[in-house]
């Protein structure tokens, strides 16, 4: 994408988010990959990034997941709070786009114009039963491999390798936020795929190890408080949420002189 073609973006904590609709998102992948493609897969590959409200915090800590989010070719909400958090501040983004559902429409889209998709990452296994699904979901998808390795920096030689070899146009990568962002962002000069995404737990719910809350509730928002009734363990990670509110909410108190 050229930098006319940038989508509109506003930030949210100092993190940015571009204002799309998940069509326009993967308007904008597909064109990545057209022009790498027609480039004879000499241009560097594109880091996208889905953002919720952990992102953001976690981005407030750590300033090289916060350079690595607001460097990204395309940085999409997936999160409510996010979502809600650029409403408030008057420049919203047209709805969430969840990272699951993204997947899925990209496969589609894959298998459509004949591009390989490669996923990475999640527990041995997973991948494998993750592409299987994908392959139901979009007939013809062709999936050039799978593998779970880790995001440890001494295995990023032979992952690359791998994904080399494999000859992948699209690379999913699944360790978790902020492990895979920042895993694809220190590898992106040498990643061979047009596109890098982050999909922290699709994986998991495509194959089926992990279930995705109920249609209701994911159109209402609240997928969140259902990862945390099947998964209490995470409670710890979901004080972001009330912490993240009260950060914009301050925000919003000190813009009006209030």
């Amino acid at each position: 994408m050229s930098e006319q073609s940038l989508p509109a973006s506003t930030y949210v904590l100092g993190v940015r988010v571009d204002r799309l609709s998940q069509q326009e998102a993967l308007d904008c992948i597909e064109r990545m990959v057209a022009l790498h493609r027609a480039s004879g897969n000499v241009l560097p590959c594109r880091q996208i990034v889905t953002v919720n409200t952990e992102f953001v915090m976690a981005a407030q800590r750590n300033k090289t997941f916060r350079h690595a989010i607001n460097a990204a070719a395309l940085v999409i909400a997936d999160g409510i709070g996010v979502v809600w958090a650029t409403r408030y501040q008057g420049s919203p983004t047209p709805g969430r786009i969840t990272g699951t559902d993204t997947l899925i429409a990209l496969a589609r889209n894959c298998a459509e114009a004949g591009y390989r998709l490669y996923l990475l990452g999640a527990a041995p296994g997973v991948a494998e039963e993750a592409g299987a699904r994908l392959q139901a979901l979009a007939p013809g998808l062709e999936i050039a491999g799978t593998y779970a390795g880790s995001p440890a920096p001494a295995e990023e030689d032979a992952i690359i390798e791998r994904i080399q070899a494999a000859g992948a146009d699209v690379l999913c990568v699944a360790y978790g936020a902020p492990a895979q962002d920042l895993w694809i962002y220190r590898n992106l000069a040498r990643l061979p795929a047009a596109v890098a995404m982050g999909v922290g737990g699709a994986f998991d719910f495509l194959s089926g190890r992990q279930r995705r809350a109920p249609r209701v509730m994911q159109r209402m928002g609240l997928e969140w408080l259902y990862r945390l009734y099947r998964q209490p363990w995470r409670w710890q990670r979901m004080l972001a949420i009330p912490r993240f509110i009260v950060l914009i909410l301050m925000k919003g108190r000190r813009k009006h002189g209030c």
